[in-house]
């Protein structure tokens, strides 16, 4: 599959972006493209998305800033979506590789990544904006 990987490099402690990025709670704050509204169900979590109810499940906590998850359709069909927050100076670079499905159209892809792309300034913005409160 092709694959593009999209970065943002944030003045905020790689720790502090872990903390607030691992939160599926935040979503609605930062990934506003994806996620709608985020609610805690049956065990899993559901997010209103532009296309409907879907669910995300983050890997396990871990110190190494991986925020990789899988995102599962109505249909049942999941994906894969690799992030990382990684140490950049005193500051952190958080970096998002999106893949295109063989389903996908090329316009419906790179749509995909300028919403990633807004999506990561998005969380920029707030992470700076709250340093120093």
């Amino acid at each position: 599959m092709k694959s593009r990987t999209v970065s943002v490099s944030i003045a905020v402690p790689p720790a502090e972006v872990y903390e607030f990025a691992s939160n599926p709670e935040n979503l609605p704050r930062w990934a506003p493209a994806f996620c709608l509204s985020v609610a805690y169900s049956n065990g899993e979590w559901v997010v209103q998305s532009p296309d409907g109810p879907v669910t995300i499940r983050f890997v396990e906590r871990n110190s190494f800033g991986v925020l990789d998850h899988m995102v599962k359709l109505p249909s049942g069909v999941e994906f894969y979506s690799p992030m990382r927050t990684i140490p950049n100076g005193a500051g952190s670079e958080v970096i998002f590789t999106l893949f295109q499905t063989p389903d996908m159209s090329d316009e419906k892809y790179l749509e995909d990544a300028r919403l990633v792309e807004n999506d990561l300034r998005t969380l920029k913005r707030i992470l700076e904006s709250q340093q120093g409160d």
